[in-house]
């Protein structure tokens, strides 16, 4: 099957990471992997941030000339998609393509993590907020990763479960192994933050992060943060009181961020207003058990007191403890560990995704 995919917050092939792009890059190769030939339809980034109807009027207009240009490049070159895939549009980032084009070839049109938030109706996103409405009404199926969104989205009748996943690693070398365990051997606990370093969500993570350690400064630890942005100066101020005990490592490559993970004992994220968090993933796949913040979607990752546990959200005095609990005990830290690299495997990964994703757009293309 011919899918044109696009994703309007950030299309795969961006020059900046984020977990964003991390999952529209595997739900194309998900798709690629079921046998599906994908292409990039649109890269138009739809965001509007400050909830400007003028802006959104503009988007909604550019998107529009970018649906023609699509079909007049199908027609030229006799590409013609048999369906239409988006990732990711909500209130501040609509989808002002797809339904166009799907409309025009006749051909079913899909949505992956979508939200609805009815509080913007007759706001300033209301324009986008409405467009939102008109591309699930017209969805063949509607795809929520973040299983808590799927009670605001309209259309139950269309929803399709698709767990967040990636692309389990394998297990490490003999010589990868013996280098962790020297690294480790007689050091104090290592704990591991990823996250991109921005104002709003992530900042406030980081900081509540930081309020919580401060409880644990009488216990041994140390920190390593990856991540970089605009916030990064305001994160390391956070982190100030006890700057000793914290290495920063900027953006790190794949391979890089994996060995990482593995010598860490602990991976910790507040996750404040987190949809469900693929840094989270990421460790659970690379055998490190998780503090989190039980918000959106995390707790369908990480199974409290099975894989990490889950702290009150917002809350650094039970973040602290949580994470105590975990400091004083290796063992529970060890088996934690296993179970949330066997999760991963078992209902996070690509293979179990492509499987999903190709029943599910085949349904959709069904006539």
């Amino acid at each position: 099957m011919k899918i044109a995919f696009y994703a309007p917050m950030k299309p795969p092939d961006h020059a900046v990471p984020s977990g964003d792009r991390t999952m529209a890059r595997l739900l194309v190769g998900a798709l690629e992997h079921a046998g599906h030939e994908v292409e990039l339809a649109c890269r138009l980034r739809s965001r509007d941030p400050q909830g400007d109807p003028a802006r959104q009027a503009r988007l909604r207009d550019l998107g529009g000339r970018l649906a023609q240009g699509y079909l007049r490049r199908c027609r030229r070159s006799g590409w013609r998609p048999d369906l239409w895939f988006t990732y990711h549009l909500y209130y501040k980032a609509p989808d002002w393509v797809g339904p166009a084009v799907a409309r025009a070839l006749d051909i079913p049109y899909v949505a992956a993590e979508a939200s609805v938030a009815h509080k913007r109706a007759n706001g300033p996103w209301d324009a986008s907020y409405r467009a939102v409405l008109a591309a699930l009404e017209q969805a063949a199926a509607i795809l929520p990763l973040n299983p808590k969104n799927a009670a605001c989205l309209p259309h139950p009748d269309k929803h399709r479960a698709l767990p967040p996943f990636l692309e389990i690693p394998g297990e490490p070398s003999d010589e990868e192994r013996l280098a962790i365990d020297l690294a480790r051997h007689g050091g104090p606990p290592a704990l591991i933050a990823v996250g991109m370093m921005r104002d709003g969500a992530k900042l406030a993570s980081y900081r509540l992060l930081s309020e919580a350690l401060a409880r644990l400064t009488p216990r041994q630890w140390t920190l390593d943060i990856v991540g970089y942005g605009p916030a990064e100066p305001e994160v390391r101020a956070a982190f100030a009181p006890f700057a000793e005990r914290v290495r920063w490592h900027g953006v790190l490559s794949p391979d890089e961020l994996l060995r990482r993970l593995r010598a860490s004992d602990l991976f910790v994220w507040p996750a404040v207003e987190e949809a469900y968090g693929m840094a989270i993933l990421e460790a659970m796949a690379a055998g490190l058990p998780v503090v989190a913040g039980d918000e959106g979607g995390v707790s369908a990752l990480v199974a409290d007191g099975e894989t990490g546990l889950l702290a009150n959200p917002r809350d650094s005095e039970d973040f602290a403890a949580c994470v105590a609990q975990l400091l004083d005990d290796p063992e529970l830290r060890t088996r934690y560990g296993r179970a949330a690299r066997a999760k991963a495997k078992r209902e996070h990964s690509l293979a179990a995704a492509s499987t999903t994703l190709d029943a599910i757009v085949r349904e959709a293309a069904a006539p």
